[in-house]
């Protein structure tokens, strides 16, 4: 089960105990049941009689879309080695909605890729005042 916000994800080999979950939280909640996902939380869920493919192409391609990277070639590294990030140095940025929307939404690519953990977390401590 993944939780986000207001919406449930449930998912496993079990249909039974699948359509017990979902009939215990109706008993609760209101609830309804939008059926098989094919998108969620920016992941395509795409199936095939013997497996479910998982992955994130449109989410990453909106992404770059929106920030004016879409043609911009892909760097080795997502952040460069020995980077020093400063709270001291640059000016504050006067909007920093742009920069902590962009880092929130890459946040959700750390699921499928293992290379942006560390450079998420090293950006996501100049989000107060992004400069």
């Amino acid at each position: 089960m993944l939780v986000y916000v207001d919406d449930l994800l449930l998912t496993g080999d079990d249909c039974l105990g699948i359509t017990a979950i979902k009939q215990d939280l109706h008993s609760a909640f209101i609830i309804k049941d939008l059926g098989m996902a094919r998108y969620f939380l920016g992941i395509e869920i795409a199936r095939s009689p013997q497996s479910t493919f998982l992955n994130q192409r449109k989410y990453i391609l909106d992404i770059l879309h929106d920030v004016g990277f879409i043609r911009v070639k892909p760097a080795l590294f997502p952040l460069l080695k020995h980077l020093n990030l400063s709270l001291d140095a640059g000016d504050i940025l006067p909007d920093p909605t742009p920069s902590r929307r962009l880092v929130g939404r890459l946040l959700y690519l750390t699921l499928a890729r293992p290379d942006l953990p560390y450079s998420m977390q090293h950006l996501s401590q100049f989000l107060q005042q992004p400069q």
